[in-house]
């Protein structure tokens, strides 16, 4: 109650204007539920029985920054700007609430369609029913705040439980995403699903296959930003849901036998993600849906790369090859954009890279490779590399992180004398045209590459040093092509 007290201002200066117009107007679904839960922010839902038409003109008399862009769907939304508070102390600060209000709907789905036929209804209570579930399927009526929760979702909200207000059939009938929905509310809010939420899920699991890519995707992005990801990934591959949207998660949980024993890759994966989440204050984004794809999927290459060695060992060569070409393909499936495609997929090929020098002992050259091979996504792979040490051994856990830590330090060393965040040959490739007296063509790319790997090895080297090696490599080239 006092978070809806705070928002009153404005939610009981709209509920008022909409009854001067001889309409209803109630806060509703996700502002209601994380009103009660003391988290309500600037964004705040309404439902009406007003139309589209008479919901915009109302808004107008409030504000010119509207916009109508659902108003198709029923949904007309606005920004409101208002004083952040009373006295000296608000120093002209404005609070903006950004207010969406949609007719009461009563939609009606097709079975074989991906979307909604949109139908507007008359009363609340048809409306609500017509929600994902109860616990966003609350109202407040304004301006008098009365509670309206025809469907349990309070009792819900506070034992924690994600049901929906009528069958689970015919609500994830209705809307398929709605069973994706379900396992980002329960990393999102913590709750349990009730067990028929979940019995539905798992029975109806393959419906998600007619809910476009776009939408899959955009749940499964929310679902993994949550800040504890784990209980719902997990409850998309219980039900099954993840053989449909990402089959490579359910992939990992490998067979193991008392002879060839490793490590449970799937929940070696889970633990990554969590561990890269408590890395992210290292990023610059936060939460970073880069970064955490990549920690989810690093390993989405050992079922089919995975060898029985001698001895009861069991191998995973180039998994991270694999990995990454896999990553790449199912992402791109579910229209990931083309750079999170590109650095999800880099990321992976590039997670053992810190692992082939065993010894802990980095050359000047080594540094600079790793760091050139990584590229603007050097920040993201240390946070996947260190993520990616899930061992119980304390001991080794130490030696990793120990090792790590000096890989970093002499990154900030080389960086502090070179420009290591963009390396280039000493000559670019007009002045390698001029030393070597050639035209534009194969050979000044291959001079290129040649200065680059020099500089990489020995550091810069100047343009005089540059100039010299050039030649004797030109000349030497020259020698040995055959006329």
């Amino acid at each position: 109650m006092a978070e809806l007290l705070r928002i009153a201002p404005v939610a009981d200066r709209l509920g008022e204007l909409f009854a001067a117009a001889g309409h209803r107007l109630f806060l509703v679904g996700g502002s209601v539920r994380d009103a009660l839960r003391g988290e309500l922010g600037h964004d705040l839902d309404f439902t009406t029985d007003a139309r589209p038409d008479d919901i915009e003109a109302i808004l107008r008399s409030v504000t010119p920054a509207v916009w109508t862009i659902g108003k198709e769907f029923g949904t007309v939304g606005c920004r409101v700007d208002e004083p952040a508070g009373g006295g000296p102390e608000a120093n002209g600060a404005v609070v903006s609430w950004v207010i969406e209000v949609t007719t009461f709907r009563s939609d009606v789905y097709v079975s074989d369609s991906r979307k909604p036929q949109v139908r507007f209804g008359d009363t609340l209570e048809g409306d609500l029913v017509r929600r994902d579930f109860t616990v966003n399927a609350m109202a407040v009526e304004l301006p008098g705040h009365r509670f309206v929760d025809p469907y349990g979702g309070l009792a819900h909200l506070a034992a924690e439980v994600i049901d929906t207000p009528g069958t689970p059939e015919q609500s994830f009938n209705d809307d398929p995403l709605r069973m994706m929905r379900a396992a980002r509310f329960t990393s999102q809010l913590m709750f349990t699903p009730a067990p028929r939420v979940i019995a539905a899920m798992s029975a109806m699991a393959e419906r998600i296959a007619i809910v476009s890519a776009e939408r899959v995707r955009d749940e499964l992005s929310k679902l993994v930003l949550t800040d504890r990801p784990r209980a719902g990934l997990g409850l998309l591959v219980h039900t099954g849901l993840a053989e449909r949207v990402l089959p490579e998660l359910p992939a990992l949980r490998l067979e193991r036998d008392e002879h060839h024993r490793h490590k449970d890759v799937y929940e070696h994966s889970l633990t990554v993600l969590e561990q890269a989440i408590d890395l992210e204050s290292r990023l610059s984004e936060q939460p970073d849906l880069v970064s955490r794809l990549a920690a989810l999927l690093h390993d989405i290459g050992k079922p089919a790369t995975r060898r029985f060695e001698a001895a009861g060992k069991v191998s995973f060569h180039h998994h991270d090859v694999v990995g990454a070409k896999l990553a790449r393909k199912r992402l791109t499936a579910l229209r990931y954009s083309a750079d999170q495609v590109a650095a999800v997929s880099e990321l992976i090929e590039l997670h053992l890279r810190f692992h082939g020098y065993g010894d802990g002992h980095w050359t000047d050259s080594a540094v600079r490779r790793y760091v050139r091979d990584a590229g603007d996504q050097l920040e993201r792979l240390h946070v996947l590399t260190r993520a990616d040490c899930t061992t119980r051994n304390k001991g080794k856990a130490d030696r990793l992180r120990r090792a790590y830590d000096n890989l970093e330090a002499r990154i900030d060393e080389l960086a502090a004398e070179e420009e290591l965040a963009s390396l280039r040959p000493d000559l670019d490739g007009t002045q390698i045209m001029a030393i070597l007296g050639i035209g534009p063509g194969r050979e000044v790319g291959e001079a290129y590459r040649f200065l680059l790997e020099l500089r990489i090895e020995e550091g810069p080297l100047g343009p005089e040093r540059a100039a010299e090696a050039l030649r004797a490599w030109w000349a030497a080239r020259d020698t040995a092509t055959p006329r």
